[in-house]
């Protein structure tokens, strides 16, 4: 058996960013997949289709942000720095600029303190597309805890198992793996009939190339996007709007039909008045190409506990 291999690099942020806060919603996971427990973020990921495990620390300030990321090659001992880093850079939007959006932010009240109080808050992005288009679906009209557990049983049924150490860690499923599930086994993990077809159905597309998730990160049409996405079965604008958010780590978008965000809004902006996905539409207007983040820190804010 080979010794267990660690590596160490380290990360430097765009400031400005707070490693923790946006963490956070990462803390009810599981440590065999992804989790954010004690100051420390941990996923499986991979390179090469060769899965590793991720732990990542942060050694710094909000207003200069420093990362220590330790990483476990399961296959290989020597991994390109550069690669983990790109990869771990994607993963946390850790290069993105916050400062454009803040400036939006201040011309809207209530933003304007939320951003002060949820200073260097980046929302995360999926390893790939696929894993954020497999999650929008599950989601669909069910709650949040409970598609999580759905989440989780998919991973560990149909993704790649890997032994680190005497524990058992899982990557997300590859297309392939939910490409060739049987329905009646998807069944068995709760998801629906419908929801399974869908994910089969999906995952099948990308391996018959009928559709290429991961070139869609580099084009500029988000409703072009959002067109192509719902010519899948079972993807309307709400999941492919979080999945360009989610996959894309796109914010022009905003899923203005979600109960979650429209709660956020009638809180928020309403006075606790039901909003409808117009209204919420219609307030993103002021937000701009920011509105997917903005909607993001509401909920965050939601979740939080912060106040008017």
């Amino acid at each position: 058996m080979k010794p267990t291999s660690w590596h160490e690099i380290s990360i430097e942020p765009v400031l400005p960013y707070d490693f923790e806060l946006s963490a956070n919603i990462f803390s009810k996971g599981d440590k065999q997949f992804r989790t954010f427990q004690d100051g420390e973020f941990w996923q499986m990921l991979s390179i090469d289709s060769k899965p590793f495990l991720c732990k990542i620390r942060s050694v710094g300030s909000v207003n200069k942000p420093s990362l220590v990321v330790r990483t476990h090659f399961v296959h290989s001992e020597h991994q390109e720095n550069i690669r983990v880093a790109d990869k771990v850079n994607a993963l946390l939007n850790l290069q993105m600029d916050l400062k454009p959006f803040y400036r939006v932010a201040k011309k809207d009240p209530v933003l304007a303190k939320l951003v002060e109080r949820l200073e260097g808050l980046k929302a995360p992005r999926t390893e790939t597309v696929f894993e954020a288009l497999v999650d929008s679906i599950i989601e669909q009209q069910i709650s949040l805890d409970v598609a999580r557990a759905l989440q989780l049983r998919l991973i560990k049924r149909f993704g790649e198992e890997a032994k680190i150490d005497g524990d058992i860690y899982y990557t997300f499923p590859r297309p392939e793996a939910l490409g060739h599930a049987e329905i009646a086994e998807m069944r068995n993990l709760g998801l629906s009939v419908r929801k399974a077809e869908y994910v089969r159905d999906s995952a099948k597309a990308v391996v018959d190339g009928k559709i290429d998730l991961e070139s869609m990160r580099g084009r500029s049409n988000t409703d072009d996007l959002i067109e192509e996405l719902t010519n899948l079965r079972g993807v309307g604008r709400w999941t492919a709007e979080l999945v360009i958010i989610r996959g894309m780590g796109r914010f022009e978008a905003v899923p203005a039909d979600d109960l979650g965000i429209k709660r956020t809004v009638s809180r928020f902006y309403f006075d606790g008045k039901a909003a409808s996905a117009d209204q919420v539409r219609e307030l993103a207007r002021n937000w701009g190409e920011w509105s997917g983040l903005a909607s993001f820190y509401l909920l965050m804010a939601e979740r939080l506990r912060i106040e008017r």
